[in-house]
């Protein structure tokens, strides 16, 4: 064993002491598929700033101090929650007021205001791109956009709904009562509108990988959770990952 190696095992900072936390949990066998992956999030719903850079270089500082103290391989992804509706219009953007009809829409759904991408999330997802890049990050970009339209997520959307009611229990038992009212694991996009709706839902059909709601007018959907009719919440995405 290195000096180097000793020398991490031991260290007090943070990245090592975390790194180590990871390391414990593969004391008998490295992960299945072969690596340890770290994962950054990123919601661009505005352009990258101090903060974006902190949770990227924070979980890059993270696993490069478990490269360090193990032999197991890494790898570092940045997910774009792309697919979220976008709540507000940013005030450092041309023409704010013309984004005004596209609140509640995914991202990838909003017209880019700066006129040089297909959609505001596009646009965002390249500046968030370039500003890592031009930092000299390790990572593999990915959005939810097309996990979910892709149907890359379909298997686990499935098994979420047939889990449907413990893994509720589990979110339920974290919020307060109020918010317990309207939640769900589950976020449909309106048929008709697109927007992503913030709804409980009246019926889940895990047989037939269905859910039933009411949109905020009163009128009752049945969508399928796979192929890109549903996204999750965030804790669930985060899990679904």
């Amino acid at each position: 064993m290195s000096d180097l190696r000793d020398a991490a095992l031991s260290a007090k900072a943070w990245p090592f002491e975390e790194a180590r936390r990871v390391l414990k949990r593969y004391q008998k066998a490295p992960p299945d598929k072969g690596y340890v992956l770290f994962q950054t999030g990123y919601g661009p719903s505005g352009l990258p700033h101090i903060g974006t850079f902190g949770e990227v270089a924070r979980t890059t500082m993270v696993m490069r101090a478990f490269r360090e103290i193990s032999d197991i391989p890494t790898k570092l992804i940045c997910f774009s929650d792309d697919l979220d509706g976008m709540r507000k219009v940013p005030g450092n953007i041309p023409n704010p007021e013309k984004l005004e009809p596209y609140l509640q829409m995914p991202l990838t759904s909003v017209p880019d205001p700066f006129g040089t991408h297909d959609s505001f999330g596009h646009h965002n997802n390249a500046i968030l791109r370039r500003f890592l890049d031009t930092f000299g990050f390790e990572y593999e970009f990915y959005s939810a956009t097309k996990f979910y339209r892709s149907g890359r997520f379909d298997s686990v959307l499935m098994r979420a709904a047939e889990k449907y009611d413990e893994i509720m229990q589990v979110m339920l038992a974290s919020l307060r009562e109020e918010r317990r009212q309207s939640y769900s694991i589950f976020l449909p996009i309106h048929p008709d509108t697109g927007r992503v709706l913030y709804v409980p839902m009246k019926h889940v059909n895990a047989a037939e990988g269905t859910i039933t709601f009411d949109d905020d007018d009163g009128n009752e959907h049945t969508l399928p959770v796979t192929g890109g009719n549903v996204k999750l919440q965030w804790k669930p995405d985060f899990g679904a990952r």
